[in-house]
């Protein structure tokens, strides 16, 4: 019996070698699966937090261009006369809230007889105006013109970003309000 110096196999370097070539791929591998799958996850929640600033800027905008005036605000409300049913009195079933949850952590929408739409979750200093023409430059609205405004932050992959919400009221009627505030003392509206 005769032994040749290469034998049909592998020796237990060249193994080895295969081995830790092996394992440097694999890690390689798992380390960009494992980014991907974060980077999805941070996709996704900036995703929802954007789609819920753009329903809420739609809703708040329509509400307000259709409103018969902005009856009643703060810094942590806004109320809007968004109808009349024609007898020129404010009603209760009439008014709608848009307002900063408790903590002023999320923004939402309440109309009588239903339960409250929360517009904005997880967002921070929500801060609610009601500003006349002065206030902004008035080269950009007429004069007698008011300007809604809703600033709040949003933390979006562990940076905070300040969003705004605007919309100019093209018509008030405030004016047309009785001393009570609850009757047009005018038809003129």
């Amino acid at each position: 019996m005769q032994y040749t110096r290469y034998e049909k196999g592998f020796t237990l370097v060249e193994l080895l070698v295969a081995l830790i070539v092996s394992s440097v791929i694999l890690a390689a591998v798992a380390t960009l699966a494992f980014a991907m799958s974060t980077a999805n996850v941070s996709t996704d929640d900036t995703s929802i937090k954007q789609a819920q600033v753009r329903y809420a800027t739609l809703r708040i905008s329509e509400l307000i261009r259709h409103c018969k005036l902005i009856y009643d605000t703060s810094d942590s409300y806004i109320t809007i006369w968004k109808s009349g049913n024609g007898d020129n009195v404010v009603d209760y079933d009439e008014l709608v809230y848009i307002e900063a949850g408790e903590g002023a952590d999320y923004i939402q929408l309440r109309e009588p007889d239903t339960d409250p739409i929360v517009l904005i979750t997880q967002c921070e200093d929500v801060l609610f105006g009601l500003y006349d023409s002065n206030f902004v430059d008035s080269r950009a609205l007429p004069l007698k013109t008011k300007y809604v405004s809703i600033t709040f932050k949003i933390l979006e992959n562990g940076i905070e970003h300040q969003y705004q919400i605007n919309n100019a009221l093209r018509c008030w009627a405030g004016n047309l309000l009785s001393e009570a505030g609850d009757a047009i003392v005018s038809d003129d509206d």
